[in-house]
């Protein structure tokens, strides 16, 4: 069935979606460029996405699909990695309104749920009843119920709790046409009449024709189907990847959830030494028995001696039975090395590196680009080790590189390869070794799929699993449901070419113009998009931990507002022919004059969180300056950037007229006024501006004291525009900490700026003036460490300025130099003694600390001060001049509201508000109404505090001016 392409049909196509269902039908170029891809190597433009509110609105989008002879994707969360939630009609989108758990029932250990579930809400939901859902893939935080059920996915814990099959015990389904059927096992649904003929007159190939495996998900289950196997539709549907219907509900089962666990980590020589260990596991009932290599751990800290791993999970009733249990297995092992960790924050830190393997194996250590296709094969648990073997001479053999990792207790394997899927010699040997690999895991008795699928990358490979008798059945099975071919047409049955539909086919071959240097992708702007492989972990909807990707998602739930989204309109943007590139296959046409790319960056807040955040290292701040470079070039800019993307110009314009200018802004008319013209938005209040600079007082301080002699320890401060203009008390008090210290702070030169502003808002040109600048005045101070107090400025100078002057060696020199406040008292300072605060703590990670900086140091200084508590993660909401600007006061709130208002409120009484960035400190003053602090203003008051209880006589420092 091939999609419609008339611009007529599909306009008459949209206006009777639009009649028909109660939600969304956008056939705009937003939504559907949103879902070319999912997280595969392919890529399907479809002619429009369907948001469905209910059922009904389900069975009529299939029905009028139907008369339109219009092909149907169901998709929930997109991570499907074989190319199976994509499409050439209609997206049917049910994530966003089908997303509710309509029962749970701890006595029977069910709930009924709709598609759009995330698996996450569901086991938060089970929790209090000591209850979850047992399979538990690595995107258990973004992936939804429905697309769990399309592709049977498993998880780490499957061998305790199994596959998604082996815990769905009914379905609700609507067919192509908009009939529902009700799936209940044990017996066949009366609305496909073809399928007990099916069944009985080929019971001899479905008895043995199928692999006894714990992770066969390729191809359909038919054999669940035999009346011995209990006649099970449900799990025959199960793995049916959108090919029949689509599930509108689903009742499963809920397992017990161990009150406590514990992780043995366990060390072996090699991956295959650890694949043959992992079965012999298994009799001691873990939760999970998961396996990955060296070649995937970039920093292997807490991880025991060896060149491979197991981590083998146990459970227990009480803290003590988890971790006798995982000592009993440590004991059992004939590892290397191995220990036992029983702390929560320490497992989380180790799971992380598991779970965020799909995304890291994208690149190879030296940064070559590495791609699903051969994602996840299984064979028997027992014969994974000689497999894993000759899977590395085929790797060899062919010239190519992969990291395997995954499920070895299962027999299951996932891995990135560095296929070249850009040029045609590369794709034809993509195809010859995904043949060969496809003969080596059947010699092996193993499945090509044994987890996400077959999808697009290996159902033309079926007949060499399962010959082509039962293949011939697979798409007898397929039209019993669906005669006319409208399900997911190109999957499973009677599949597209695996080298067919690449999504790297249509990108420009050259490299575009850009202004950054992109020193990781080479240069190449292309490549730097590409590295979204899909895995979405921007959109979890809720802040994990510390992180802080991705808030605007978090605050919108809208695809287009996500890192991944925001990555495919760029990506359909460089296809459309952008940066000159000849092809116009893109969604998108307009190239950098994009109003849709530009509409979804205008609320990406800049935060850098996806630089460190993402598995893959997407930096969606840089590629937003990037797109506003190229869009407003030689064209009018927004009233914004030219009020706050030239801010440092106008502060140092205003500095002499403060005091006037101050009052003035608390007139509210002129304030309105003034907000209006600059494109701010008018729910903001205007910052004071500083009466005296800190760059002034400092040069008064200085003054004061005595000569620099020689021998003194001297320290350069950056004076920012922020903390010299609008909080100079941070500076003073950062003099006085230094001081106390032994170091005498000094200014490294006069008119400096980092050009942040300019490169939030894409005035590259100009920013990059302003760098060279700087780095012309700097002269003799260039090198020497450089304390920076303000987050965002520390970070710009760290990596914006070398990406941007990538062939101005001072500048990495000057990047090289860059310490926090924190980081250049532990590095050059060591024997200093915070004062003892003893206070508690709450407040903000500042966004580009936590992406690019870190926060380490700050967190063992606070320790050293007695300051306790955790600072929130995510982001503040206000991020420069994001949450300023007009159009961004309801996400910018929202952002806020997330988890550092929340944490603000549930504050003790004596809590001290940290929040090292000007924009945390604004945001909490005008959100939350409190007063917070830079950590060193803290250290300056408790020292001043020691003198007057020393009996000091007169103070001098910050608190004297």
């Amino acid at each position: 069935m091939a999609a419609q392409q008339n611009p007529t049909e599909r306009a008459e196509l949209a206006q009777a979606l639009r009649t028909a269902v109660r939600g969304e039908a956008d056939f705009g170029a937003t939504a559907r460029a949103l879902t070319t891809m999912d997280a595969s190597n392919y890529r399907r433009v479809p002619l429009g996405v369907v948001s469905p509110r209910d059922a009904d609105d389900v069975a009529a989008a299939l029905a009028v699909c139907r008369s339109h002879g219009v092909p149907v994707v169901p998709r929930g969360g997109g991570t499907s990695i074989a190319g199976q939630a994509t499409g050439t009609g209609v997206v049917l989108d049910l994530t966003r309104h089908l997303r509710r758990i309509v029962g749970l029932d701890p006595a029977s250990r069910t709930a009924v749920v709709q598609p759009g579930v995330i698996l996450d809400d569901l086991r938060a939901a089970a929790a209090p009843y000591g209850l979850t859902f047992g399979p538990d893939p690595s995107t258990h935080s973004r992936c939804t119920l429905g697309g769990m059920i399309g592709n049977n996915s498993c998880g780490a814990h499957s061998v305790a709790w199994g596959t998604t099959a082996d815990n769905t015990h009914a379905l609700t389904v609507t067919r192509y046409g908009g009939d529902t059927l009700r799936l209940d096992r044990g017996t066949l649904p009366e609305a496909l009449p073809g399928l007990p003929e099916l069944i009985r007159t080929h019971l001899a190939p479905l008895r043995t024709g199928f692999p006894e495996l714990p992770r066969r998900i390729s191809g359909y289950a038919l054999d669940a189907l035999l009346p011995e196997r209990g006649t099970d539709p449900v799990r025959a549907f199960c793995g049916s990847e959108g090919t029949l219907g689509v599930v509108t509900e689903a009742t499963v089962r809920l397992v017990e959830a161990p009150a406590a666990r514990a992780l043995a980590v366990l060390g072996y020589a090699d991956e295959a030494a650890a694949a043959e260990a992992a079965s012999g596991l298994l009799p001691h009932h873990p939760l999970t028995v998961e396996g990955m290599a060296a070649d995937l751990v970039r920093e292997p800290a807490g991880l025991p001696r060896g060149g491979a791993w197991l981590f083998v999970e146990t459970g227990g009733a009480t803290p003590a039975e988890a971790r006798a249990h995982a000592e009993r297995v440590l004991r059992a092992a004939d590892a290397l090395d191995g220990t036992v960790v029983t702390d929560p924050a320490g497992q989380r830190a180790l799971w992380r590196i598991r779970e965020d393997a799909a995304g890291t194996a994208t690149r190879m250590a030296d940064g070559t680009e590495a791609w699903p296709g051969w994602e996840d094969c299984a064979v028997p648990p027992a014969r994974l080790g000689p497999y894993l073997r000759d899977f590395r001479a085929l790797l060899a053999e062919h010239g190519l590189r992969g990291t395997p990792y995954g499920h070895f207790g299962d027999g299951c394997i996932h891995v990135r390869i560095d296929f070249d899927l850009l040029s045609p010699p590369g794709v034809a040997r993509f195809r010859r070794f995904s043949e060969e690999l496809a003969d080596l895991v059947v010699a092996h008795g193993g499945s090509l799929s044994g987890e996400h699928g077959d999808g697009q990358a290996r159902a033309e490979l079926l007949p060499r699993m399962y010959g082509d008798e039962l293949v011939a059945l697979f798409s007898r099975f397929k039209d019993i449901w669906d005669p006319d071919g409208g399900m997911n047409p190109g999957i499973l049955a009677r599949p597209a070419r695996l080298d067919e539909n690449l999504r790297f086919e249509v990108l420009p071959r050259r490299p575009v113009d850009v202004a950054f240097g992109y020193p990781h992708d080479g240069g190449d702007f292309s490549a730097a998009v590409r590295r979204c492989v899909g895995v979405a972990k921007c959109r979890t909807p809720h802040s994990a931990g510390t992180g802080v990707m991705c808030p605007s998602f978090r605050a919108t739930g809208e695809e287009a507002h996500s890192t991944r989204g925001r990555a495919r309109l760029l990506h359909e943007m460089l296809a459309g022919g952008a940066g000159g590139a000849s092809d116009r296959n893109g969604v998108i046409t307009d190239g950098w004059r994009s109003t849709e790319v530009r509409d979804a960056l205008d609320l990406c807040l800049s935060c850098k969180g996806c630089r460190s955040d993402c598995p893959v290292g997407v930096d969606m701040a840089t590629y937003k300056a990037e797109f506003l470079h190229h869009h407003y070039r030689r064209r009018l800019r927004p009233a914004a950037h030219y009020s706050m993307g030239r801010l440092p110009t106008w502060l140092r314009l205003a500095a002499p007229f403060a005091p006037a200018l101050n009052t003035l802004a608390r007139i509210r008319p002129l304030a309105a006024l003034a907000k209006r013209l600059a494109g701010i938005a008018p729910q903001r209040t205007i910052p004071v501006l500083a009466r005296q600079t800190f760059t002034r007082w400092l040069g008064r301080h200085r003054g004061k004291g005595t000569a620099i002699a020689s021998g003194d320890h001297v320290v350069t401060v950056w004076p920012d525009t922020f903390t010299n203009h609008l909080s100079p008390e941070v500076g003073r008090a950062a003099v006085r900490v230094l001081e106390s210290a032994g170091r005498t702070a000094l200014l490294p030169g006069r008119g400096l700026c980092c050009g942040l502003t300019y490169v939030s808002t894409g005035q590259l040109d100009k920013a990059r003036k302003v760098m060279r600048r700087t780095l012309d005045r700097l002269g003799s101070t260039l090198g020497a460490p450089l304390v920076v107090l303000e987050p965002s400025c520390a970070a710009t100078l760290r990596t914006d300025l070398p990406e941007l002057l990538p062939d101005d060696p001072r500048a990495a020199e000057l990047a090289a130099s860059v310490r926090t406040l924190a980081q250049y008292l532990e590095e050059y300072a060591p024997d200093w003694q915070p004062p003892r605060l003893n206070r508690p703590v709450t407040g903000q990670t500042h966004c580009h600390q936590h992406a690019v900086l870190g926060d380490a140091a700050e967190r063992r200084l606070r320790d050293r001060a007695g300051l306790t508590g955790e600072l929130s993660g995510g982001c503040c909401g206000l991020a420069g001049n994001f949450g300023f600007e007009r159009g961004h006061w309801d996400v910018s709130a929202a952002c806020a509201e997330e988890s550092l208002l929340p944490s603000v409120r549930a504050s003790e009484p004596g809590t001290a508000f940290l929040a090292d960035g000007f924009s945390c400190r604004t945001q909490l003053e005008q959100l939350g109404g409190v007063r917070a602090r830079h950590l060193v203003e803290l250290l300056a008051e408790g020292l001043e505090e020691d003198l007057m209880e020393g009996g000091a006589g007169e103070v001098s420092g910050p608190a004297a001016e």
